[in-house]
């Protein structure tokens, strides 16, 4: 208690430019706050301030120890609010970065969700599907699918993920299952493009050994969401994650197809920049996140949009 009293004692003083202010602010004689300081300084052995009748400054020293000080009062606030009043009373600004399509889906309506539990944090989301520097742009936390390239980032994971290959009822009943990877160079593949594509193909395994395909067909675009537009009307078969489909195959608009064959599972991860002292409010979205993609059924029940099913004379023209 007694080095606690100090160290609030030096950052009041630090704050209010005096020992008669700290003193007056905390209801103590200004030498009860002097002789604080001068058991703290000689307790670590260091010179913190330097005291005259007109000012203080801090010295080199001081100036270091006081960051850290205001770190370790912050975060001992942090921890009494989150059990005071029966609940967590996080605060501040929260700015979070996902990918386009996923954020859509899986993101920004837990963002809502996290408000309404947390109504002094105030949140900005960003989607986009380009790889964003949390340092150098100043977000707290991202969202990211896939395999996460070596880095200095923290990750967290927080679901597995799947990629697997789907088709509607209609297009199967129409042009037959493939049983096979090799297989689906005979039929309409639904890939992305250009600099979207995926850079080792359509993942599958067989026996232990990976599979990389580049399938082909009438149809192929750089935005993933399109693909599972194209997807849902029946226009082929398409190659894509479980968090996008998986309601999908819930509700029968779409098929599993080569299930045997699928790759292993990557993962769908939270990741923020090292750092000492995680803020409070970037700890509890991380847990929320977590929580919420792990209760069962989340994956086959999040709100998709559904497309219609192709007239016969659209799916015939393509």
């Amino acid at each position: 208690m007694d080095r606690l009293k100090q160290i609030e004692s030096f950052v009041a003083v630090v704050a209010r430019g005096s020992l008669t202010a700290a003193a007056k602010a905390e209801g103590v004689a200004p030498a009860v706050i002097g002789r604080r300081l001068d058991a703290l300084e000689q307790r670590l052995g260091v010179k913190l301030l330097v005291r005259t009748t007109r000012r203080i400054s801090l010295t080199h020293e001081g100036t270091a120890f006081l960051e850290d000080c205001q770190r370790l009062l912050a975060d001992l606030a942090n921890a009494e609010a989150s059990v005071s009043a029966g609940g967590v009373k996080a605060s501040g600004h929260l700015r979070i970065t996902a990918p386009a399509g996923f954020g859509r889906r899986h993101v920004a309506p837990l963002v809502a969700q996290f408000r309404r539990e947390h109504a002094d944090v105030s949140i900005s989301l960003n989607l986009s599907d380009r790889v964003v520097d949390l340092a150098g742009e100043g977000f707290d936390c991202a969202v990211r699918v896939g395999d996460l390239p070596d880095s200095q980032l923290v990750s967290v994971r927080l679901a597995d993920n799947r990629r697997l290959c789907v088709a509607t009822p209609a297009y199967l009943k129409r042009f037959g299952t493939p049983q096979q990877p090799a297989d689906l160079a005979r039929f309409d593949c639904l890939t992305l493009s250009g600099e979207a594509s995926q850079s080792r193909g359509w993942v599958f395994q067989n026996a232990g050994q990976l599979l990389h395909l580049r399938p082909g067909g009438p149809l192929d675009c750089s935005d993933g969401q399109v693909l599972h537009g194209w997807c849902l009307a029946g226009y082929g078969i398409a190659w894509r994650s479980t968090w996008e489909v998986d309601a999908d195959i819930a509700a029968g608009r779409l098929v599993v197809l080569l299930e045997a064959f699928a790759a292993p599972p990557d993962g769908i991860y939270a990741v923020f920049p090292q750092r000492k002292h995680l803020p409070l409010r970037v700890r509890l979205w991380i847990d929320f996140l977590k929580h919420r993609y792990g209760q069962a059924g989340y994956w086959r029940t999040a709100a998709v949009p559904v497309a219609p099913e192709p007239r016969q004379s659209d799916a015939a023209n393509l």
